[in-house]
């Protein structure tokens, strides 16, 4: 369960400021899922009964994620493209686990501080 344990906040600003856009897991701690989101870190799950052996994946390759829209619904399904180091390719789906509407708002934003002070400059 990714992310358990203390100090959850710390641990969802720590990829942000790494520069890591997302996540990929076999499962995330509740809060820490929560908090990836409030940074804008895309927290992607695999779906049930797969990981990281299912598909060869090793940790060295770069992700691309193919179908993610503006209008997407809570837990989507997304496909995600992995090169490897030898330039294969595997393409494979994951579950987007942002579970709320206002999650799906503070990830399109870039975070929830970021959602604030829009919320602030637009006079909501």
């Amino acid at each position: 369960e990714y992310g358990s344990g203390s100090s959850r906040d710390w641990a969802a600003k720590g990829p942000l400021l790494l520069g890591v856009k997302a996540i990929l897991a076999e499962s995330f701690e509740r809060i820490h899922r929560s908090n990836l989101v409030g940074m804008g870190v895309l927290p992607l799950q695999y779906r049930p009964g797969e990981n990281a052996a299912t598909y060869g994946l090793t940790g060295q390759e770069v992700f691309t994620i193919q179908n993610f829209t503006a209008g997407m619904p809570p837990d989507s399904e997304l496909t995600l493209r992995a090169e490897r180091q030898d330039g294969s390719l595997v393409t494979f789906k994951a579950i987007a686990r942002i579970d709320t509407p206002i999650e799906v708002d503070y990830y399109l934003n870039g975070g929830l501080l970021p959602t604030i002070l829009q919320g602030m400059t637009a006079g909501n």
